[in-house]
């Protein structure tokens, strides 16, 4: 198991309140140590006087042995788009609110981080989805989701007509607000909502999850991490659905496009610090717990 993790990168949204100082807190624990620390350039406008230097999310996924993502979720969705291509080890530090992904607390940096860098973590390779939006036979629109790719009718209260195949072979055709298409990482985010299932991290599984479909029957369903999802949109939709990846990045399809959805060969390296258990975050994060009674 990597225990040499010299050149450490932070990154994280620096629109955060109490960043920081958050920051300041994992610099002073890190230097004495001997480690190289490396700033995101956003992140290095918080703590101007430090005499580390700056660099892009790319120049640290390649150079770094270790990413350190300072925020909620959903900023290290947005790192780990990137992350991922040079499969760079991240471990997150929680600023927002429910953290799935981000398990440390700014209590628990002290303990949590030196343990990490002496080797006692857990590793865990997360896969992302590949969206492409395809017209006349030609890829418009290319984006890639950790959590979820969303097809959805956008602010129109209208619904809209689609077909969905895997691996080419014809699922249904649906009229509805939209399609949710979530890997397990995403299975406790929007597809939760949605009336999704909960996957375990691990499976090598998406689900397909109907957004207010016009249909008591469609209900979700999971099908193999490789296979290759196509919702055709039908030529007779009057609106032009947006294709959302992780909330995050937007594409726009149009009557008669078609939004392809694979497995990326790229995956995300996630630490966690020993101990951790999937079940216990979700006992925690969804208050399975709130109704018993001590």
């Amino acid at each position: 198991m990597q225990t040499s993790f010299y050149k450490i990168g932070l990154v994280g949204r620096s629109q955060q309140e109490g960043l920081a100082e958050v920051l300041l807190e994992l610099v002073a624990l890190l230097e004495p140590q001997g480690r190289e620390v490396v700033l995101e350039h956003r992140l290095g406008e918080l703590i101007p006087d430090a005499p580390y230097p700056r660099a892009t999310l790319d120049e640290i996924g390649e150079d770094s042995d270790l990413v350190i993502v300072v925020g909620g979720d959903g900023s290290l969705l947005g790192a780990a788009r990137t992350l991922a291509r040079y499969q760079t080890p991240v471990l997150g530090v929680n600023r927002g609110r429910l953290g799935f992904l981000t398990d440390i607390t700014p209590d628990d940096i002290a303990t949590r981080i030196p343990a990490v860098l002496a080797g006692e973590y857990t590793r865990e390779s997360r896969f992302l989805l590949d969206a492409r939006v395809v017209r006349d036979g030609v890829t418009v629109g290319r984006a890639d989701a950790l959590n979820d790719v969303v097809v959805n009718s956008g602010t129109s209260a209208q619904m809209i007509e689609f077909e969905l195949y895997v691996n080419d072979v014809f699922v249904y055709r649906q009229r509805a607000d939209g399609l949710i298409i979530s890997t397990p990482t995403g299975s406790t985010a929007y597809s939760l909502s949605g009336g999704g299932p909960i996957m375990h991290p691990t499976l090598d599984a998406v689900v397909l999850v109907p957004m207010f479909p016009h249909t008591l029957s469609s209900r979700p369903i999971v099908v193999d991490g490789n296979s290759e999802i196509r919702l055709d949109i039908l030529q007779r939709n009057r609106i032009h659905p947006p294709v959302t990846c992780d909330g995050q990045v937007n594409m726009t399809a149009r009557p008669g496009d078609s939004v392809v959805i694979t497995k990326k060969p790229d995956r995300l390296t996630l630490l966690h610090p020993t101990g951790h258990s999937f079940y216990a975050s979700c006992r925690d994060k969804l208050r399975w717990n709130s109704a018993l009674v001590n």
